[in-house]
């Protein structure tokens, strides 16, 4: 994919992709897909629980795995596969100047934030599910944070000294709001799944838990609900509502646990092998 000016894309099979207004570029086919896509009030809920800095440790985490692990002889683009607002990608930019993100999501939305998240991104509409618009080995790093995971193409796209960086919610994450707001629950063997799906293409380098809470109101309560999955079968009024009662019965604020792992992956045969493990406490 080249730029044929300042307002197109162009495929080596000559096919045009326009650059949207908003800043971003749309390579989906037109055909219905299978996954629902981020909505205006999600994203808008997303980022309002960002700049609130609940989410704040988890993006300094990956940052730091991000540096910690940075190479010479790598691509400098960090591939942000799910990428939401971008707040997670603009942070892991912010650590190193050398950077370029790029941020695939399939709600044009997300793109739209992520098009403005920081000077040295890029935004894609495009279905993390399907094979990427991406050359193969000609990323330095990729990441994963809270979303779907392809790892074939994860592993296509990562040059063999790469770094896949991947966050994933351990059983107590959100645990005071779960139950009561309706959320899904995170399965007890969510880790455990990871490895064996990343298995063939991947060796563990390193892995941080972190865990940390922090009081939220109604309304930020409403948020970290209406961001996710949940507010494709529930109404923001209903969702506040809820909020506002659990909220009320604590006083007003309701203290919320962040409750995630930090993985850290290199291709297989790339010299990575040893593992390490290590735990932030609350």
């Amino acid at each position: 994919m080249v730029a044929a000016d300042h307002r197109s894309l162009v495929c080596t099979a000559s096919h045009r992709f326009d650059i949207a207004r908003q800043g971003y570029v749309s390579l989906t086919d037109g055909r219905p897909g299978q996954h629902l896509s981020d909505t205006a009030p999600m994203v808008a809920a997303r980022r309002r629980v960002h700049a609130c800095g609940f989410f704040d440790p988890v993006a300094t985490a990956v940052a730091h795995a991000v540096q910690r692990t940075a190479t010479t002889d790598r691509p400098n683009v960090v591939a942000d596969a799910g990428a939401g607002t971008g707040h997670y990608l603009a942070t892991a930019l912010d650590g190193d100047d050398r950077l370029r993100g790029l941020g695939i999501d399939l709600s044009k939305y997300c793109a739209r934030a992520v098009a403005r998240c920081h000077p040295r991104a890029a935004a894609l509409v495009a279905d993390v599910w399907r094979p990427w618009p991406i050359r193969t080995a000609s990323v330095g790093v990729v990441l994963s944070i809270f979303s779907p995971r392809n790892i074939d193409e994860f592993a296509r796209v990562l040059h063999p000294g790469g770094t896949l960086v991947v966050v994933t919610p351990r059983p107590d994450h959100l645990a005071e709001i779960v139950g009561p707001m309706g959320m899904l629950e995170v399965g007890a063997d969510k880790d455990t799944r990871l490895r064996m799906a990343t298995a063939a293409h991947f060796d563990l380098v390193d892995h941080t838990d972190l865990r940390l809470a922090r009081g939220l109101d109604a309304a930020l309560v409403a948020d970290v609900v209406a961001m996710g999955p949940s507010a494709f079968h529930r109404s923001a009024g209903d969702i506040l509502a809820d909020a506002e009662t659990l909220a009320a019965a604590s006083g007003g604020h309701l203290d919320v646990t962040v409750s995630v792992g930090v993985s850290v992956f290199r291709p297989r045969g790339a010299g990575q092998s040893a593992s390490m493990s290590t735990s932030a406490p609350a």
